[in-house]
Parts: structure tokens; sequence; C-alpha cells
């Protein structure tokens, strides 16, 4: 009797390794959301627009490619996207185009933004995003929140460059930095036209209307913007590259797919 009680421990045993083992596979094997249709790369709607997403590589106020974005895509919702196709061909008889750096942004990149601001330890790229700013105050002073305006899909942050193009050159990881409001000519080097402060440069002088900013970099700025309210756009006041089509399809809803080809795969 004793062996065979203990020949049924063994089989329980088993069974119970055999469902964990079925349910870890079962949860890797649960699809990741995908976007709704509304949703679409801006390759499809206007594959001339140039896109530089900083937040899948290491250039960025984090130091690390950002949790959520896998490919170097711009996912917006179709009528963001069809504003910014209308913005374009004014800009491209100009002799200009549009440059997008960030547009769709999943909910799990806010949160990885949020861990790095509470992380006080961690300002290995201070010195070219935030060097006036202590990083104590990220929260408080509103570069940083819990919750992005990008995630509902209709918001994108860009600038204007002019035509044909430079290329920019590839950010190497531990490079010295200059502060992001340095001369154009000594900051990071970005085919961008010259608006001041280079993207995602937390202090005031990012403010679009800021009175510090004059000459060429205000009129560039006022380019930027008179061209995008022109097709819907409205922008943040405390960002010169950032802008929100209205009226939003999804005003209150903060999504989580992926940035990836997958998540917009047959819209």
């Amino acid at each position: 009797m004793t062996g065979l009680a203990s020949a049924f421990r063994a089989l329980g045993v088993f069974a119970a390794a055999g469902l964990l083992a079925a349910t870890a596979l079962a949860a890797q094997a649960t699809p990741e959301p995908k976007a709704p249709q509304e949703f679409v790369a801006l390759s499809s709607v206007d594959p001339t627009i140039i896109q530089e997403m900083r937040y899948t590589t290491p250039h960025n106020f984090v130091g690390e490619p950002v949790d959520g974005y896998r490919q170097p895509l711009c996912i917006l919702t179709r009528s963001a996207a069809e504003g910014l196709r209308r913005a374009q061909t004014a800009l491209r008889a100009e002799g200009y185009s549009l440059k997008v750096y960030d547009c769709y942004r999943p909910q799990r990149a806010v949160d990885h933004f949020v861990r790095w601001a509470q992380d006080l330890d961690d300002e290995s790229m201070k010195e070219e995003f935030y060097p006036h700013v202590d990083k104590s105050r990220l929260f408080a002073d509103g570069y940083i929140a819990e919750k992005s305006g990008h995630s509902r899909g209709s918001t994108v942050d860009l600038t204007i460059v002019r035509l044909p193009a430079a290329p920019t050159r590839p950010y190497v990881p531990g490079e010295p930095q200059v502060a992001c409001y340095a001369p154009q000519a000594e900051r990071f080097p970005d085919n961008s036209v010259d608006m001041g402060t280079g993207y995602d440069c937390f202090d005031t002088l990012s403010h679009t209307d800021d009175p510090r900013i004059q000459g060429e970099q205000r009129a560039n700025r006022q380019k930027l913007k008179a061209t995008l309210v022109a097709q819907g756009f409205v922008n943040l006041p405390e960002e010169w590259w950032h802008f929100t089509f209205k009226p939003e399809p999804f005003p209150s809803t903060f999504f989580d797919f992926p940035v990836a080809r997958r998540s917009v795969a047959g819209h």
C-alpha cells in the first residue's frame, strides 16, 4: 500500500507540474492586443513623411529603447494621419517635409517613463535633455505624467525638415552630451530646421511662444504650428513639437497595443 500511495503522490506531482507548464504555455500563446481598425501606419497614408522614431533607440531622455516600441513605426488614428498628409502636401510645395519623432504611445511605455522618473539615481541623459531641471521635479513640473494623450492615438511629436533632407547620423550611446537648448550647431545634429531647442527638451525654452525664442527659430515654430492648425491640430503650449488632432476619435481611451506592424496589419 505504501508503494501504491507513493505512486499516486508522484502522479499528482507530475500532473500539477504539467498543469503549470500548460498554463505558462497558454499565457505565452495569448495574443497581444491589436489596434482598432481606426488606427493605421502613417506610411500607408503618406510615405513621404520622414520618420525618426526616437523611443525605439537609446537616444531619448530615458537612455534606452522604451517598452512597447517594437519597430520604428508611426501609428496614428486615420483622421490624424490624414491631417498630417494634408499638412505634408502644403509643406512639400514650399520645399519642406514633416518629420515625426513619436506618434501613438502604448501605456506600457508611459509606465516605463514613470518608473524611470521615480529612479532619482538614473540621470544618465540629464546633460542633454533636462540640464536645468531637478529630476525630483519632473512630475510636479509636468514633464512626466501617469497618462499621455499619445496613448489615445491622435497626438504626434514632429518637426520640419528642409528638402532635400540631409541624413541624421546615428546616436552613439555614451557619447558626450550637449544641452538641448545649446545653439543648433553645437547640440546633437538633427536635420530639422532650427526650432531653438532639440526634441524632448525639458526646459521652458521649449514653450512654443517663449519670448526668448526670436528670429528664424520663432518663425520656424510658427510655420509648424500654422501648418498643422490649418489641418485641425492643436498645439500643446509647453512643447513646440506636440500636436493633437481634434476631434479625437478616442478622447478617453488609453491603448496598450505595441508599436509594431502586426498591430495594424490589414488596416
